[in-house]
């Protein structure tokens, strides 16, 4: 009996000691530059409408996680499927080759209950947890499908001293160990072909000091072929944006690779996650031999280093609450400064910020294109040097903007913090804005008139590009695509990327087109992050676009995501008709684009109101059910306005009624050009006839 508790009181005391060395080991890794992130996760697909559905994706992650307990898991890999289609849940998980079968299974745990966290009611989401797995569901069938994107990159912020030694080394280690994973591949005696060993690690030695460590990995359904292409793809990426870093690590669906200059895998003497973890039977003899060793001989070092423990726990947690803001997301906030480039590098990728390379200008400062050396084009925003924004809270919104990853947001690609000089580095949009495409030489002939009235105004004349071409380009059908993924960003800020972001500046001209005009979201200077218990908040500080601007943020200063929803509501609307909302009221009988919209659908004249460009051929439904959609996120009821996620609902479901619209207020169809009364001091914070003043300050 003696022996029992004896046991178990030394069971226990050995757990609490591991966890608290555990948490040591945490805190001092938040200070190295090897930052692990805990979670790292992507939604993306088709909102959950069916409960079917919704039980099918519960009971998939439920057989994820119990896996383990129903077959033997081979190679850390094991795929699923519930349900029958049109509501089949697939799902499927892949553990690090070199980590324990517990280790797999609690890293499949954790990753499983983020998902509905992190990725609620969204149909296909992908969740890595502390790069020890990858964990991916869907409505539809991948497996043994490659997928290198998206992908997720971290590159370490310290550069090597002696490239000419260093690159030929990680070359040959990269390259052995992707023909190590090929070789492992086709050597495998799995009975399944579609679960092979896809995993090698490595060193190899650069100098008598310096030595390069690395690990490569493939899910176990891919192909060898499609595997080798896929770790190749991460490589070069590595490569061509991070060559010369002393680590880096890069992440995706189907394929896994980082190197570091320190050991980052478990020896190969672990048990490996192919099989369940077998110990030797102990003898009672041995149990008591090992309760007394570990009486006599580990007890006293245990007293001892807990002593130190205790002071070095105290010292940790202080420096995580000044190294970390916000201590909810401490593991996954990331190093800004490994996404830092040096002023020089940007500068000559601008041609020293001439007015050749400009793209653009407002209040917030001017964006440049730029070019480094490896050809990869940028736009550079350079912010103005009286944003009243220091340091520290740039390098917060840095880390804001690289947690905002969706196809449908603009990518930041990094920063520069040079004395006063703040620079953003964004992927290139070659197709530049919206507004452009959009407006054509309407547009202009608007801007002329207003500048005539506004002399203020007239320095921005020179700023505006635009071409009556390129109107022509965006038929209803790129118009429609364009205004589902414009709902898709704003989903994702409001709802799927946990940060619950509103923007506050959502227009025509901070839409970005991609490649086959994919519409990404652009500009985040005056977004705001919304905590979970938030619904709506006041600020004195009223900033945005007036036309754009909903009736209780212009008036009142309060602002929620029902905001946005009132922005995109007023941009549909644009959209449909090619006309700036600031263009009417000069020539037409309607003062707003909302009272014309208005009074066209009243009378059912959905013709009139569109674009002349489209009206010989589009889709009457799509166009009604949209000028529809337009004027319900423009009602001057908050609760009257949808959300961003029932939009894309109404978007994609034509069989869904849709509520009849109420007329906007009287505030909303007077003429908006003219704003409201805001104070001089509060009026300097916002833009009138779409030329944007944008004040940066700490979130």
């Amino acid at each position: 009996m003696k022996a029992g508790i004896q046991k178990h009181s030394m069971g226990s005391f050995f757990k609490v000691f591991v966890k608290i060395l555990s948490l040591i080991l945490i805190c001092y890794g938040l200070q190295t530059n090897a930052v692990t992130v805990v979670f790292h996760n992507s939604c993306s697909g088709d909102p959950i409408t069916s409960n079917t559905y919704q039980s099918n994706l519960n009971l998939l992650l439920s057989s994820l996680t119990n896996s383990f307990h129903k077959t033997i898991i081979r190679n850390g890999y094991y795929n699923h499927t519930v349900g029958r289609n049109p509501n089949t849940a697939y799902g499927m998980y892949q553990c690090r080759g070199d980590i324990t079968l517990d280790e797999c299974r609690h890293s499949v745990n954790s990753a499983a209950k983020e998902v509905l966290l992190r990725c609620p009611k969204i149909k296909q989401a992908i969740i890595t947890y502390k790069e020890l797995v990858v964990l991916k569901v869907s409505d539809q069938l991948f497996f043994s499908i490659m997928q290198d994107k998206p992908s997720y990159t971290l590159p370490n912020a310290k550069s090597i001293t002696n490239p000419d030694e260093f690159n030929p080394q990680f070359d040959k280690l990269a390259n052995k160990l992707v023909s190590e994973v090929a070789s492992n591949g086709i050597s495998s005696t799995s009975s399944s072909s579609t679960n092979k060993k896809l995993y090698a690690n490595g060193s190899i030695e650069v100098t008598r000091s310096q030595n390069i460590y690395g690990l490569a990995q493939c899910t176990s359904d891919l192909s060898v072929s499609n595997c080798t292409q896929c770790l190749r793809g991460q490589i070069d990426d590595v490569r061509k944006l991070f060559r010369g870093r002393i680590g880096a690590r890069v992440i995706c669906m189907s394929c896994f690779f980082r190197y570091e200059l320190y050991p980052l895998y478990l020896p190969d003497t672990a048990p490996s996650p192919s099989s369940s973890p077998m110990n030797p039977p102990l003898t009672n003899a041995t149990r008591k031999i090992s309760l007394k060793v570990l009486g006599i001989i580990v007890l006293p070092s245990v007293i001892a280093v807990l002593s130190i423990i205790v002071i070095l726990l105290y010292f940790c947690i202080k420096t995580r609450k000044k190294a970390v803001k916000e201590t909810d997301d401490i593991d996954e906030i990331q190093s800004a400064e490994s996404l830092q480039f040096k002023f020089s590098i940007i500068s000559a990728a601008t041609q020293n910020f001439s007015d050749a390379n400009k793209l653009g200008e407002g209040g917030f400062g001017t964006v440049y294109k730029g070019t480094l050396l490896d050809g990869q084009e940028t736009a550079v925003k350079k912010l103005a040097k009286n944003s009243g924004q220091g340091e520290e809270e740039f390098k917060n919104e840095v880390v804001l903007l690289v947690k905002l990853q969706h196809k449908n947001l603009v990518r930041l690609l990094g920063f520069c913090l040079d004395g006063d000089e703040k620079l953003l580095v964004y992927e290139f949009m070659k197709h530049g804005s919206l507004d452009q495409f959009l407006f054509g030489l309407a547009s202009l002939h608007s801007v002329i008139a207003i500048c005539r009235t506004e002399k203020h105004l007239t320095n921005h004349l020179s700023n505006v590009h635009v071409d009556p071409i390129k109107s022509t380009h965006l038929d209803w059908g790129r118009r429609y695509k364009i205004i589902g993924g414009i709902a898709k960003g704003l989903v994702y800020l409001h709802e799927d990327s946990r940060l619950n972001i509103i923007h506050r500046d959502l227009k025509a001209g901070n839409i970005l087109l991609g490649e086959d005009m994919v519409p990404k979201i652009a500009d985040f200077g005056m977004a705001r992050i919304f905590m979970e218990n938030q619904n709506q908040v006041s600020t004195k500080r009223i900033c945005g676009t007036f036309g754009y601007m909903a009736p209780e943020y212009a008036m009142n200063g309060k602002f929620s995501v029902k905001s946005d929803v009132f922005s995109f509501g007023v941009l549909i609307l644009e959209i449909l008709c090619g006309r700036k909302s600031s263009s009417f009221g000069k020539e037409d009988d309607a003062e707003t684009i909302l009272s014309y919209a208005w009074e066209l659908w009243k009378e059912g004249k959905y013709h009139e109101f569109l674009d002349p460009i489209l009206r010989e051929s589009y889709s009457t439904n799509e166009v009604v059910r949209c000028i529809q959609i337009g004027l319900l996120c423009v009602q001057e009821d908050v609760d009257d306005r949808p959300t961003m996620a029932m939009i894309i609902h109404m978007l994609n479901n034509h069989s869904v009624t849709l509520p009849s619209p109420l007329s906007p207020s009287a505030f909303l169809l007077r003429d908006e050009r003219r704003g409201p009364n805001i104070p001089a001091k509060e009026a300097d914070n916002v833009s009138v006839n779409e030329v944007t003043v944008t004040e940066l300050y700490p979130r």
